[in-house]
C-alpha cells in the first residue's frame, strides 16, 4: 500500500499520521520525558496533541520535537544528556530481525540535526548512536554526511562493527542513495560499498535486508558494479550460501524487471530460444479483470523467469508497470502453460487507469517473447 510522507493512503478515512501520533502515543512519550526534573509531561502532551491538526506525519514529528525542546536545556550538550536520560530501553538486541522502532522516538534525531549539526558534531553523532537503538536514525544521519562527510564516514566505519545490529543497519540504511522519504545526500554512491562489503556478512536479516535494498538502489545507477560485487561476495564465502542467495535476488529485483543481462546471468537465467503463445481478451472494463494465458516452449532445458509488463494508455503518453508471473524450468517437448487474472482497479493508489488501447508484453529471462493489445473501457 503506497503512502506518502503526509501519512495518507489506504482505505477511506485512514491516516497513518493519526495512527502513529495521537493522544495515546504522545502519552507514552510524555511518560518517558517525565523522568526529567522539572519536565511538565501534561503540558507537553496537551501542546503536542493540540498542534497535530492539519499536520502530516513528518510535520507531526517536527512538532513533537518542538514541544519537547521547549522544556529541555537550551545548550545542546545538556539537551543531549536529557534526551538520553529519557530514552526507553533499547530494542531487543538479541533478535535477528525487527522493525525500526516507534516513530515517536525520532525526536532525538530531529534535535540532533537542529542543534548539534554545526557546533556539536561529535556529541550529536553520539546521540544518534544511542537513539538508533530505539528508533532508526537513518533520516538524521544524512545531514551529517552532507555537512561533515569525512568525520561522519569515520564514525560509520566504527559502527560497522558495533555489537548492536540496529547501529550496524544504520550504516547501510543511512547511506542509501534512494532512501524513501529521506533528504538526498551528496556522497559519491560508490563510497559506502566499503561498508556493504563488511555488512553483507552480517548474521542478522535486518542488516542484510538493508544491504540488499542499498544494492538495489545502486543497481539503477551502476548496474555492472552491483553484479560484480554480488559475484565477489558469493565467491568470498563470508556469508552462508542461503543468505547470500537471498541478498543477491533481493538486490537484483529491479534490474531483473528491467531485463538487464548481467543480473539475469548471475541468477542463472541464461538466454535461450523460447517460443510463446499469448491469449488476451479484446476488451476489459476498468475495475474488471484481465484474464490471460501464455504458453512457452523451448528446444532445450532452460530455467526461466517470466514477467509481464502492462503498457497503460495515458492522456499525455504511455505508462508501464512490471509484474512477476512465474519461475520455472522449461523442458523440450513439454509446453508450460500459465494463466493469470490481473485486476485492473480503477482506484489504485499508485496510478490511475484511463480508457483506451493497452498492451501486455510477456518477458522471459529479460527478453520480450510475446505481445498482445486490448482495449480498456469504462
Amino acid at each position: 500500500m503506497a503512502r506518502g510522507p503526509d501519512g495518507k493512503g489506504g482505505g477511506a478515512g485512514f491516516s497513518l499520521a493519526d495512527q502513529l501520533f495521537n493522544a495515546d502515543t504522545v502519552a507514552d512519550l510524555a511518560g518517558e520525558f517525565a523522568v526529567l526534573p522539572g519536565f511538565d509531561a501534561d503540558r507537553f502532551a496537551s501542546d503536542a496533541v493540540a498542534g497535530f491538526t492539519d499536520r502530516g506525519l513528518l510535520e507531526r514529528l517536527d512538532w513533537l520535537a518542538t514541544c519537547a525542546e521547549a522544556q529541555l536545556p537550551t545548550g545542546f550538550p545538556a539537551m543531549a544528556d536529557a534526551l538520553e536520560a529519557a530514552m526507553p530501553p533499547p530494542l531487543d538486541p538479541n533478535r535477528t530481525d525487527d522493525d525500526f522502532g516507534r516513530f515517536i522516538h525520532a525526536v532525538p534525531g530531529i534535535l540532533a540535526v537542529r542543534h548539534g549539526l554545526e557546533n556539536h558534531r561529535d556529541r550529536a553523532l553520539d546521540l544518534l548512536h544511542t537513539a538508533t537503538q530505539r528508533f532508526s536514525m537513518e533520516y538524521y544521519i544524512r545531514p551529517f554526511l552532507n555537512r561533515w562527510p569525512d568525520q561522519t564516514l569515520a564514525r560509520l566505519d566504527l559502527w560497522c562493527g558495533d555489537p548492536n545490529y540496529h547501529v550496524r543497519r544504520l550504516v547501510s540504511e543511512g547511506t542509501r542513495p534512494r532512501l524513501p522519504w529521506a533528504a538526498n545526500i551528496t556522497l559519491d554512491p560508490a563510497v559506502p560499498l566499503r561498508f556493504l562489503d563488511r555488512l553483507q556478512a552480517d548474521p542478522t536479516r535486518y542488516v542484510t535486508r538493508s544491504v540488499a535494498n542499498h544494492m538495489n538502489d545502486l543497481s539503477r545507477i551502476m548496474p555492472d558494479v552491483v553484479v560484480d560485487r554480488l559475484r565477489r561476495w558469493a565467491a568470498a564465502g563470508h556469508q552462508n550460501s542461503d543468505e547470500i542467495d537471498w541478498i543477491t535476488r533481493h538486490a537484483l529485483r529491479t534490474a531483473v524487471k528491467r531485463g538487464e543481462r548481467g543480473a539475469l546471468d548471475l541468477l542463472g537465467y541464461r538466454e535461450g530460444h523460447v517460443s510463446a503463445r499469448l491469449d488476451v481478451p479484446a476488451t476489459v472494463r476498468v475495475g474488471g479483470t484481465l484474464e490471460f494465458s501464455v504458453t512457452l516452449e523451448a528446444d532445450q532445458a532452460l530455467p526461466v523467469l517470466v514477467d509481464y509488463r502492462l503498457h497503460f494508455h495515458r492522456p499525455n503518453g504511455r505508462g508501464e508497470k512490471v509484474f512477476k508471473l512465474k519461475t520455472a524450468k522449461l523442458k523440450p517437448g513439454q509446453p508450460l502453460r500459465m494463466r493469470k487474472a490481473h485486476r485492473l482497479k480503477g482506484d489504485a493508489t499508485t496510478y490511475r487507469l484511463h480508457p483506451g488501447p493497452h498492451s501486455l508484453i510477456v518477458q522471459v529471462n529479460g527478453r520480450d517473447v510475446a505481445e498482445a493489445g486490448f482495449d480498456l473501457t469504462e
